[in-house]
This record gives C-alpha cells, structure tokens and sequence, in this order.
C-alpha cells in the first residue's frame, strides 16, 4: 500500500495511461479489500488452492472497482453525499478513471470489474457468495 501511495503523491500533475493509474490502484485500495478478502481464507479451514486464486481475484476486482467508483463520485455526487469535498481530486490535479478513461467509460469498467468479481465467486465453486455478491454489487451501485 506504501508502494501505491507513493505512486499517488509522485502523480500528482502528472498524465498516467490506464496501465500505470491501475497499477497504482491495485497496490492501494486494491491491496487493502485484496487482503481483507485474503484474510478469509486465511481463516478458512482447508481451502484449497483454486478457491484461494479464486477469492483473490474476486477481491482484487472487489478493490479496484471500488477505487473506480470512488474517482466516478468524486466528479458526479455532492460534498454531503460523499463525506467529503467533492472535486477534490481534479483540483488537485490528480489522475483518475474519469480523468483517463471518461466519465461512462469509468462507469462501464466498474459494472465489468463487478461482474469480473461475481465470476471469481462462481469460480471458487462455494455455495454461499450471496453476500460477497451483494458487496460487489453495492460497490457499483453506490455511484447511482
């Protein structure tokens, strides 16, 4: 997560391509639901390799959805929505999705990292994803 805020703070100002702001992303906010998912299964008794790689990857779109989602509401929803000053990252001339991609294709990532994640879930071959669904689903959703 060091890693990725550095990547952040260094950024500022700067013009990244979609590989580089992902990369960034996938060692923040990526990193932090990656492990939190990671710690399930770390909890988990006898979980098998596949469904360790599954759950992985199904926190690892979990992350990164979330972090488009987030630079989405920053340019579309209202300060008390929020929690907090909305616009902040374009004032601070920050790369994000929006800024990169656009405003719909951001939104069309997040719906596809969504159902990236829902697919990881049906991967994993567990029966009760349920609610890790659902999380994956309020992640995107959150922006409407």
């Amino acid at each position: 997560m060091a890693g990725g805020q550095a990547i952040d703070l260094a950024s500022v100002g700067q013009r990244l391509n979609e590989a580089q702001l992902r990369r960034m992303h996938e060692l923040k906010t990526g990193a932090l639901l990656q492990a939190s998912v990671r710690m399930g299964v770390a909890c988990g008794a006898d979980v098998s390799a596949d469904v360790a790689m599954a759950l992985g990857d199904y926190g690892a779109a979990l992350g990164l959805a979330f972090q488009v989602v987030d630079d989405v509401l920053d340019v579309t929803a209202d300060s008390t929505v929020l929690g907090k000053t909305a616009g902040k990252d374009a004032a601070a001339d920050k790369p994000t999705y929006v800024s990169v991609l656009g405003l719909q294709a951001s939104q069309a990532l997040a719906e596809q990292l969504s159902v990236r994640a829902h697919r990881a879930l049906d991967a994993s071959g567990l029966s009760q994803t349920a609610h890790l669904k659902a999380l994956a689903d309020w992640v995107v959703q959150r922006a409407y």
